[in-house]
């Protein structure tokens, strides 16, 4: 492992993510009809328990970084949002690949928020790749009223928007020292709260496999926030970011072969092309704009 560049673990840590989250989806799937505010506190449970674990490890502080409490509190409502957004379409629509590309919208709405609230400064080129990947994203909702996936649809592409506002946070907290293990269980910890009382008040019963299914959903959901993290702390986004798109496709062939068959319509093929191919190019662009700014 000496011999191998952080490049390469950070790139090798995200396609392990994008796996775990593509088994996320499968599980959320496999639990059935049980509710999504149900299917999100389990999945915040199990990861809840993991970081726990992995701040009392390396004997790390349960307190935020100085200042960065509000911001904990915007990324954890944001992100719980997303989460929402993502389980439900994911749960609801025909493809489990359309909800996986709905919520691949993230980078490029971290962009916009970046540019908002951060004041980094979003480039003409690069605001042009965010309006092609909007259209492309449209092509997977397709806004009709005769479209009966239009709710679930939307709920992922808003969950993708939310997901992009959680990581502005991030990115913002990273750059003022915050701890990454202590994000994740600040974030786990404040959706169980939020969601638990509708636990106390709805329970809704579930089979032994409905039970194992939820917490394999949480043990896939901690592995891949671990992984994203592990990836961002070894090599810049600008470098590995496009990997996070392998996600799509591990969905989609789990979508086919252990979700009975699920194959996308040609719109949708479409648009996870044009959307793809407006993160591929995104990273080369940014690539080249660091190195244009190296000094030499």
């Amino acid at each position: 492992m000496a011999n191998i560049s952080n490049r390469t673990k950070g790139i090798c840590c995200i396609l392990l993510s994008a796996l775990c989250f593509s088994a996320m989806s499968s599980f959320i799937n496999l639990s059935g009809d049980v509710p999504v505010a149900q299917k999100v506190f389990f999945r915040n449970l199990v990861a809840l328990f993991i970081a726990a674990a992995a701040l009392i490890k390396n004997k790390e502080s349960f307190k935020p970084h100085k200042g960065c409490l509000k911001y904990h509190i915007i990324r954890s409502s944001a992100g719980l949002l997303g989460v929402f957004g993502n389980f439900y379409a994911t749960t609801k629509m025909a493809s489990t690949a359309d909800a996986a590309i709905l919520n691949k919208m993230s980078p490029f709405f971290t962009l916009v928020f970046s540019a908002v609230f951060l004041k980094e400064r979003v480039k003409a080129k690069q605001a042009v790749a965010i309006g092609i990947a909007f259209a492309g994203a449209m092509l997977v909702i397709k806004p009709t009223m005769s479209n009966v996936e239009l709710l679930p649809s939307l709920c992922g592409f808003i969950g993708g928007v939310c997901a992009g506002g959680a990581y502005t946070c991030v990115r913002h907290m990273g750059n003022k020292g915050e701890n990454g293990r202590f994000t994740v269980f600040f974030f786990s910890l404040f959706s169980c709260i939020i969601t638990a009382p509708y636990l106390i008040f709805n329970f809704h019963p579930m089979t032994v496999k409905q039970w194992i299914y939820l917490i394999m959903v949480g043990i896939s959901a901690a592995g891949g926030q671990f992984s994203i993290t592990a990836a961002y702390t070894f090599a810049a986004s600008r470098e590995i970011s496009v990997y996070d798109y392998s996600n799509v496709i591990f969905t989609a062939i789990s979508g086919y072969f252990f979700l009975g068959g699920q194959i996308p319509d040609l719109w949708s093929f479409i648009g996870y092309i044009i959307i793809c191919s407006m993160a591929i190019w995104m990273f080369v662009y940014n690539n080249r704009e660091h190195h244009r700014q190296k000094p030499i």
